[in-house]
């Protein structure tokens, strides 16, 4: 398994290759999916965190399943720039997630997904039930969507074509 910059990851990857979302909580893993031509990032299920090789295993069985060839992790950076415990404890996941799997993970600053992911939820009128249900999903979905963007954006500047 490789850790790789975002600038990095278009490179990597082949054209139709679908990339996952993750978005890492205690209790919890929101996942996402980005379709084969890499422009919109859609909330998938949750993984119940129980033990982290349980874990692993669940989630490699569905990065086999959907074919995904690289995961965007949610990195929780704290507002002022620094990595505090939660950070950490996401660096540790994917360090230890390295003898298990080929696919590249690429970090990607989560900050204020959750509360975009709330507010998208909120607005499509979905009960507060429902929402605790899918927030981790909705984060994970504003994680990918994001690096879909940047890589996108980093597609046209490499080939000359500026908006």
């Amino acid at each position: 398994m490789t850790i790789l910059a975002i600038e990095d990851l278009g490179a990597h990857l082949a054209p139709g290759d679908i990339i996952a979302g993750l978005d890492l909580g205690t209790t919890t893993i929101g996942l996402s999916l980005s379709d084969k031509g890499r422009r919109f990032a859609t909330p998938r299920t949750v993984i119940n965190r129980k033990k982290f090789t349980l874990d692993a295993e669940v989630l490699l069985a569905f990065a086999a399943k959907e074919e995904v060839k690289a995961f965007i992790i949610g990195l929780p950076i704290n507002m002022d720039g620094s990595q505090g415990p939660r950070a950490q404890a996401t660096r540790a996941f994917v360090r230890t997630m390295s003898p298990k799997t080929d696919i590249p993970f690429t970090f990607w600053d989560e900050r204020l997904s959750t509360v975009a992911a709330e507010r998208a939820l909120i607005e499509m009128d979905v009960s507060r039930k429902k929402r605790e249900q899918r927030i981790d999903s909705a984060a994970a979905s504003f994680i990918l969507q994001g690096a879909l963007d940047r890589l996108s954006s980093i597609a046209r500047e490499t080939s000359g074509d500026r908006d």
